[in-house]
C-alpha cells in the first residue's frame, strides 16, 4: 500500500488553483462550474485532489474543516528553493504561517497556507544533512 492522493477542499477553485500553481503545480484547463480538480502529477508522486466545499459537504454530510496542522509537505530541491517559494507566495498575496528557518532537525522549513486554511509544509535538507 502507498499514499496515492492528498485532498483539500476549496471555496473558490480558481483561487485555490492559483495558490497551488505558485507552489509549482500545473493544472489542465478547467471549467468554472467544476467541483473537482487534479493537477498534472509526475509518475510515482501522490496526486493532489481539490474538491469544492459544496461537493465535500454533500459527500461528508457536513462542511469540511481544515485542521490546524499541515495535511502534507512539499520537498523542495534546496534551502534556497524554500525561500524563493515563500517569497512567491507572499508576492501572490497568500499567507505565510511560519517564515523559513533552519530547523534543529536539519531542514530549511516553512509553512504556507492556501486560501481555505490548509497548511502546507515546505522543506529541504540543509547542506551536509542527508535527504
Amino acid at each position: 500500500m502507498r499514499i496515492d492522493a492528498v485532498g483539500v477542499s476549496s471555496s473558490n477553485l480558481k483561487e485555490t488553483a492559483r495558490f497551488y500553481s505558485v507552489l509549482g503545480f500545473e493544472f489542465p484547463v478547467f471549467k468554472e462550474d467544476e467541483d473537482h480538480l487534479v493537477p498534472m502529477t509526475p509518475d510515482g508522486s501522490a496526486r493532489l485532489m481539490i474538491d469544492s466545499k459544496k461537493l465535500l459537504t454533500e459527500l461528508l454530510g457536513e462542511a469540511p474543516r481544515p485542521g490546524n496542522h499541515s495535511s502534507f509537505a512539499i520537498h523542495c530541491d534546496s534551502p534556497a528553493e524554500v525561500d524563493k517559494t515563500v517569497a512567491r507566495i507572499k508576492k501572490a498575496g497568500f499567507k505565510v504561517v511560519t517564515e523559513p528557518w533552519d530547523a534543529f532537525w536539519g531542514q530549511r522549513y516553512a509553512i504556507v497556507q492556501d486560501p481555505d486554511g490548509y497548511k502546507v509544509d515546505l522543506y529541504a535538507p540543509l547542506e551536509g544533512v542527508p535527504g
